[in-house]
């Protein structure tokens, strides 16, 4: 048996005759840029998430970078992260010319909330949450710290369409939530395609003209703005998906449940959801000293592995420039020695899982 350790075939195949069926109507439209589909999803996702409003993006590093960028932040100011997040979110600070500040992890691999205060300064402008590997950051603490310095607050939710935070959903408590519908997101689009959403109608507005050129009217252009517009094909497609969210979603929590009930191997430190929250399982991701081992193991059997992350961006060669070193960020860099993401993915059948189990437990 050969395993992926993500399929995104399987999640086009049991919704197939719903996407074709769409595809084929926007193709026949003869609109393919900020029409129905677009106007339909953004409402849709807005509802869905709580959010008042949603503006379709080109990808979700745009949402980051332009929502950093049209709250006000840039040269010369500081942007507090979690260190363990993938580059992108890194990139959405420092495209504005802001420094990103890290910020250790805790245990369930977001943000460690006790550990913001120390790291703010006179420069701190804002908080970037990232609710990594469709886990949730503890919000009710970081709210608490945003509130009491003044500081913005943006929500990377690349990976956590749907969880929630004592029943709220994430992209919702602070000024704004990122999100990437990159193919092998539990909300995947069949291409790039991203979003933000806030209640805000100020930001929200200026979001949709910097989106377009920095245009509201063709050809008239208020700012200096970007080509970053979710397309029709793409924002219909994502109207399908999101119909069955909910199913996605509760596919993943019983394909984590069974990982986490039936899983026995040697070494190896399974991941925890945090109280009071809904997590959504974008990756299960465990931790071991014997990676590499379990890896090679692993692949001999057929079954396939990823790394989320192997390099923390403090250590990336892309930000030699911000002068960290190798020991700065001690708990952050065991994660990226340690961390393993095993399959998961929509329509993973039980076979598979059962397999992968059975040979991670055979492993010594």
């Amino acid at each position: 048996m050969k395993i992926m350790p993500n399929r995104m075939d399987y999640g086009f195949q049991k919704y197939q005759k719903e996407f074709e069926e769409k595809a084929l109507s926007v193709l026949r439209s003869g609109w393919y840029v900020l029409g129905n589909e677009v106007r339909t999803f953004e409402e849709n996702f807005a509802a869905y998430t709580g959010a008042k409003y949603c503006v379709g993006l080109a990808s979700g590093l745009d949402a980051l970078w332009m929502a950093v960028r049209l709250l006000g932040i840039g040269a010369g100011d500081e942007v507090i992260v979690q260190g363990n997040t993938y580059i992108a979110s890194v990139m959405g600070i420092t495209i504005n010319g802001a420094t990103p500040v890290f910020v250790e992890p805790d245990s369930f691999y977001q943000i460690d909330a006790d550990r913001i205060e120390e790291k703010i300064t006179e420069r701190t402008k804002a908080v970037m949450v990232v609710h990594l590997y469709g886990h949730v950051a503890d919000m009710q603490k970081i709210q608490a710290i945003c509130r009491k310095h003044h500081l913005r607050l943006i929500e990377d939710c690349a990976q956590s369409h749907g969880a929630k935070y004592r029943g709220q959903m994430t992209g919702t408590f602070g000024d704004v939530g990122c999100f990437s519908f990159y193919p092998s997101k539990n909300l995947g689009a069949f291409g790039d395609a991203g979003a933000i959403v806030t209640d805000d109608p100020e930001l929200a507005d200026a979001m949709r003209v910097y989106r377009n050129y920095g245009s509201e009217k063709r050809y008239y252009n208020r700012v200096v703005g970007a080509n970053s517009r979710l397309d029709e094909l793409q924002a219909g497609l994502l109207n399908v998906r999101l119909q069955h969210m909910q199913e996605i979603t509760e596919e993943r929590r019983q394909l984590a449940e069974r990982y986490s009930r039936e899983l026995h191997c040697a070494g190896v430190i399974l991941p925890e959801e945090r109280e009071n929250t809904y997590a959504v399982w974008h990756q299960y991701v465990i931790r071991t000293d014997r990676r590499q081992e379990l890896i090679e193991y692993l692949n001999e059997n057929g079954i396939g592995t990823i790394i989320h992350y192997p390099i923390p961006p403090h250590l990336s060669e892309a930000y030699r420039g911000l002068g960290h070193k190798k020991g700065d960020y001690p708990v952050t860099e065991r994660y990226a020695d340690t961390v393993l993401s095993i399959p998961m993915y929509t329509g993973m059948t039980e076979e598979e899982q059962q397999y992968t189990i059975a040979c991670m437990n055979r492993f010594k």
